[in-house]
């Protein structure tokens, strides 16, 4: 991944447009954790259904996130987060994007680490727990899509250009994609941690705790709710006192002064 982020890192230079480094992160991330998730524990040994189970979610996971985004950033302009960057990083921009994607590099080896050691848990077959926990990944793509549908379908009427959307899955969390992207990562510890005879399945926690961070401390939450309040002004910030930042809830009721 040290090497696909190394390219993402040139391929935005080229471009000028940041966004195709998520494309690379997520189509890397899933390409990467597939095939570590296949990779047999000895040479010459076949992989089992439950790695390829695993495998599966994860490609289905990787190819509509990534041609959701591909498909965002070819069509509009830079994602609003990376035109912040640029501001305030000014000449150091690219100096620290670099620094910047080879820690993504790192978050990558966590969660590719946990899908192997979910993959490999030592168990005959899938069990019920098994079959559980790989829908809720499965449950999580969808309810990522669904959210992700559901605000493109908003945007792409003109008469809502600068209005702020409240409805749907949205009416319940002012970030449903990113609570079902990592309700999906919440799957590997469901795998394999807790499995008797197998210790390590207790690090797969660290793939939702590095996911929650992320999206709500890192790259995600705080960057474009900076950029809303900017552009939306008002509505907007009536919206995050009336509605979760991550998890859906019922919307609040707010008393007016």
């Amino acid at each position: 991944m040290f090497v696909a982020m190394a390219a993402a890192w040139q391929l935005q230079r080229i471009t000028s447009n940041g966004g195709w480094v998520d494309v690379v992160w997520t189509f890397g991330t899933g390409a990467t954790a597939a095939l570590a998730a296949l990779a047999p524990p000895t040479i010459g040994d076949a992989w089992n259904v439950r790695q390829a189970a695993v495998a599966a979610v994860v490609a289905i996971w990787s190819m509509r996130l990534g041609f959701h985004i591909a498909l965002r950033v070819r069509r509009s302009a830079e994602d609003a987060r990376y035109q912040r960057l640029r501001e305030s990083w000014g000449a150091a921009f690219q100096r620290r994007m670099l620094r910047f994607l080879m820690a993504q590099a790192a978050c990558s080896a966590v969660l590719i680490g946990a899908i192997v050691l979910a993959a490999r848990v030592p168990a005959d077959g899938l069990r019920a727990r098994d079959l559980l926990a790989l829908a809720l990944a499965v449950s999580g793509v969808v309810g990522a899509a669904i959210a992700d549908a559901q605000l493109a379908r908003f945007k792409a009427d003109a008469k809502n250009r600068g209005g702020t959307f409240r409805s749907g899955l949205w009416s319940l969390s002012r970030h449903p994609n990113y609570f079902f992207e990592w309700l999906a990562w919440l799957a590997l510890p469901a795998l394999a941690a807790g499995v008797s005879g197998y210790a390590v399945g207790w690090l797969t926690l660290a793939a939702p705790a590095v996911m929650y961070w992320v999206l709500m401390h890192a790259t995600g939450v705080p960057m474009l709710e900076e950029h809303m309040l900017r552009s939306r002004g008002e509505p907007y910030r009536a919206y995050r006192q009336e509605t979760n930042a991550f998890f859906p809830f019922p919307r609040r009721k707010v008393r007016s002064t």
